[in-house]
């Protein structure tokens, strides 16, 4: 199944690139990912996830209802529901993905290799956790949980298909432009 699966460490900016694509790209969509994690301010469940309760996203491995899913940061559960890609297929458009490091690997072994991933790559781990801070929702526990996490998801750089490097927004949507025309559409 063609998809693009965007990843990197938290504050990469993967999230606001996948925006970027999905403004400008009638044939994306955004796949919605299900979390244990309580919604930010602003965040609507089955818009920017699909919040669950441990119990209910623990009911739904057991079911098989999950493409790909994990335990992450304090915590809480993350995935992608098997029903989301059916829900895709049925639109006929092409997935977009913002996945975690792991996420991505094990969503692109699923998919298979019409799977597109890209690793986010952030210009330093000091602009990282200068990200990070800025957000203002993550405390300085968590900044730092991110931030080993972010030195561990490097290691994996190798594994990815394409690496867009994201000191300016412009131009790594700009790279992100260019695969989509040449590999997806």
């Amino acid at each position: 199944m063609k998809s693009l699966i965007l990843t990197g460490p938290s504050g990469s900016g993967k999230t606001t690139l996948a925006h970027i694509l999905l403004e400008k790209h009638m044939q994306l969509t955004f796949s919605i990912s299900a979390t244990t994690r309580p919604p930010r301010m602003g965040e609507l469940n089955g818009y920017h996830y699909y919040f669950m309760t441990q119990e209910e996203f623990e009911i739904e491995i057991n079911r098989g209802g999950f493409v790909e899913w994990e335990r992450i940061f304090a915590g809480h559960y993350y995935g992608t529901l098997l029903r989301e890609i059916e829900r895709i297929q049925a639109l006929q458009k092409i997935p977009l993905f913002v996945k975690d490091v792991k996420g991505a690997l094990s969503l692109k072994k699923a998919l298979g290799k019409e799977a597109l991933t890209v690793f986010i790559l952030p210009p330093s781990i000091e602009e990282l956790e200068r990200r990070l801070a800025a957000r203002g929702v993550n405390n300085p526990a968590e900044v730092e949980e991110r931030l080993k996490r972010a030195e561990e998801e490097l290691s994996f750089l190798p594994q990815f298909d394409f690496i867009a490097y994201n000191e300016d927004i412009t131009k790594a949507s700009a790279r992100l432009e260019w695969l989509i025309h040449r590999y997806l559409l």
